[in-house]
């Protein structure tokens, strides 16, 4: 190799190792900007109730956004947490599943008890106004939006988020699951972490 083409390999070299520093080290500026959040919010359960994050302290929180007339991420997503409800036996009195609406149009209290039984699991929908689903997405840092669509009830469809998020006992921030993740692995991730 000439002078010359291993002072490029040793530029290469610099450069990589400069690029990889950058990237941990805006990793760690973004997470010290953006710390765990809690589970924070004021709505109408489907009995008619209001509830906040206080009426489940003590418990951990399996927290879905979603919607009743989904055609199919939010009856999968339900059916996965009501499988890991099952399993869980006697530990899921520890654990509270809340199905939280993005659309405080369609879904009131009313449409949410028709919907939210039909998983058997003690899955407590959450609805309320606009401002407070508003509020409730922004806590959450859950994305959703209204898409006009024809052929679906109402007119329209809803886009939003699809993970699974978990949290403490403390309402704090524990993880989240991606949609598509096994009933198996979200059981075998929350055991681990419920053990701790």
């Amino acid at each position: 190799m000439s002078a010359f083409q291993k002072l490029l390999w040793g530029l290469a070299a610099i450069a990589m190792i400069g690029f990889v520093w950058l990237q941990v080290a805006s990793r760690t500026d973004q997470q010290a900007d953006n710390p765990a959040f809690r589970a924070e919010f004021e709505l109408t359960d489907h009995r008619g109730m209001v509830q906040t994050q206080d009426d489940f302290a003590g418990r951990w929180l399996l927290v879905f956004f979603g919607f009743a007339n989904c055609p199919d991420v939010c009856p999968t997503a339900l059916a996965e947490v009501a499988a890991v409800m099952d399993k869980l036996g006697s530990d899921a009195p520890k654990v509270q599943p809340l199905f939280i609406s993005i659309d405080p149009e369609r879904d009131t209290p009313l449409e949410m008890a028709k919907f939210v039984p039909h998983f058997n699991a003690g899955i407590i929908g959450l609805t309320g106004t606009a401002d407070q689903i508003k509020r409730t997405s922004e806590t959450f840092r859950v994305y959703y939006e209204k898409i006009e669509e024809a052929a679906a009830p109402g007119g329209y469809t809803m886009g939003h988020s699809s993970q699974l998020f978990l949290f403490d006992p403390q309402g704090g921030y524990v993880g989240a699951w991606t949609y598509g993740t096994s009933a198996e692995e979200i059981l075998s991730d929350l055991k681990a972490r419920m053990s701790m």
